[in-house]
């Protein structure tokens, strides 16, 4: 057994999004609380940053998913090639920074203080959230990404806030 295939066997890695919207009037619509998909991608990123002596990436950002053309999440998708959803951008700027609170802690890390905030400026129905390397485009490291319980929709005006909280356990 190599060193991957043990760590594989003795860690696991999973991420909880929190995403609440609001409306134009600050009035709470739905709240949704869902553990994602760490891809392969984001696993090789992790160990290679960590055990393998590559540069950690320095920032990462929360996207949305659309429900628009959704079928599925796969451990394989990447920034570059995930079949099974498209990227909801109908929000003011680009992908939103996830900004950690200071440092890792009993294996989990979280944005709680400063949660990725999307000033929505359309109307659409959403199906999840991704955590990525990028700000915008298809290059960079495609973490996690999370499909939601059941799709929400939002329109013009409302607002969603997105926890990422990351973590690693002994398996």
């Amino acid at each position: 057994m190599d060193v991957v295939q043990a760590l594989a066997a003795l860690v696991a890695a999973k991420t909880l999004y929190r995403i609440t919207c609001f409306d134009k009037h600050g009035n709470l619509k739905w709240v949704e609380e869902v553990p994602n998909l760490v891809t392969t991608e984001g696993l090789n990123n992790l160990l290679d940053a960590t055990l393998g002596g590559t540069t950690p990436e320095t920032a990462w950002y929360v996207g949305l998913i659309n429900n628009a053309a959704f079928s599925a999440l796969a451990a394989g998708d990447t920034l570059a090639s995930h079949a099974g959803w498209t990227e909801f951008t109908t929000y003011t700027g680009n992908r939103q920074t996830w900004t950690k609170n200071g440092v890792a802690a009993a294996g989990a890390m979280s944005n709680s203080s400063s949660k990725a905030s999307f000033p929505i400026t359309g109307t659409a129905t959403l199906n999840g959230a991704f955590l990525a390397s990028a700000a915008t485009g298809t290059t960079g490291v495609l973490y996690g990404e999370a499909s939601f319980s059941s799709t929400r929709d939002v329109e013009s005006g409302d607002t969603l806030n997105v926890q990422v909280d990351p973590s690693v356990t002994s398996a």
